[in-house]
């Protein structure tokens, strides 16, 4: 009898391990499916966004070495762009990334700031320089204003922002300011922004009493707050929405390697990310308005990314 039972214990035990078998090599399948089904929609976004620039900056004698965790550089430019016009860079935020430092210095340049446009030959508004010559003339004038290398660039199309807010299902963000724009109340507290919502937040300007300086911080809360999400558990679902809304907005020179290398070796640089405005004056030129920068204040941002770089004289 004894005998018997334990027959019949080795027999369910034969079962439950076929069935284990059968249920591991379900899950083994159905994971490689979308394993690769999450590589080909990311390769296919990819594709899309890769936008090659120029090899390596006039003012570095050689390229960066991401896999040697050399600093590096990222001029991020948010652009309106609409039908049959290429339209002006409203956002121009530079970024100095240090993996030795564990630290991102950011610095955002109005809009209005007068300068040189490189390539133009003339002294305009800095976002004209989108207008005139697109991201490489922007990139050799914000160069020439700061006079570092911009080894990196990522242009986020403002019109269709709203749908990557909404393909990583809204963004949480803590507002200031409370204000009324395009229709939309947003009080003071913790809000949550669907695309459009986050589209009107990120634009209002006149109504704050700090006007540009207003606006960019609000546009780096909801582009901090977008990279939080797109980063979370709760986006795996919906990978395939995030990968399209990138590919139709976001442009970028850097390559799927390079982007597996920042996120290899300088992840821990997100841990201290130090955000700077840019103190000057308004003033009136020919009937037109421009943000003036002091000599002394351009000097001091310079050599804080020279610093954040490691770029010596």
């Amino acid at each position: 009898m004894a005998e018997e039972r334990s027959r019949k214990n080795k027999k369910k035990m034969k079962k439950w391990v076929k069935v284990t078998l059968i249920i591991l090599a379900i899950l083994v399948v159905a994971l490689g499916a979308y394993i690769f089904s999450v590589y080909h929609s990311l390769s296919d976004a990819l594709h899309t966004m890769h936008q090659p620039i120029r090899e390596t900056s006039d003012k570095r004698t050689e390229k960066v070495a991401l896999e040697e965790k050399d600093p590096f550089s990222v001029l991020l430019l948010g652009v309106d762009e609409r039908s049959g016009d290429r339209g002006r860079s409203d956002t121009m935020i530079v970024m100095a990334v240090n993996p030795t430092k564990e630290s991102i210095e950011m610095i955002s340049i109005p809009r209005d700031t007068r300068t040189e446009i490189v390539g133009k030959g003339t002294e305009d508004k800095i976002n004209h320089a989108y207008a005139f010559g697109g991201v490489e003339m922007s990139i050799n004038t914000v160069e020439n204003f700061f006079d570092i290398p911009i080894d990196y660039f990522i242009q986020v199309n403002m019109e269709g922002f709203q749908e990557i807010v909404d393909a990583v299902g809204g963004v949480t963000v803590t507002n200031d300011l409370d204000f009324t724009y395009g229709g939309v109340h947003f009080p003071e507290g913790t809000l949550t922004l669907n695309g459009d919502e986050a589209l009107l937040y990120s634009r209002m300007r006149k109504e704050d009493p700090r006007g540009d300086f207003g606006r960019q911080l609000r546009q780096r809360s909801i582009i901090e707050a977008v990279i939080k999400e797109g980063a979370s558990l709760n986006t795996l679902t919906n990978y395939g929405d995030i990968f399209t809304a990138l590919g139709n907005n976001v442009k970028t020179n850097l390559t799927f390697s390079e982007m597996i290398d920042i996120q290899k070796n300088y992840k821990q640089a997100a841990k201290d990310m130090e955000q700077h405005q840019i103190n000057g004056h308004g003033s009136t030129i020919n009937g037109i308005y421009y943000y003036i920068v002091p000599d002394e204040e351009k000097a001091k941002l310079q050599q804080l990314l020279k610093e954040q770089l490691e770029i010596t004289e």
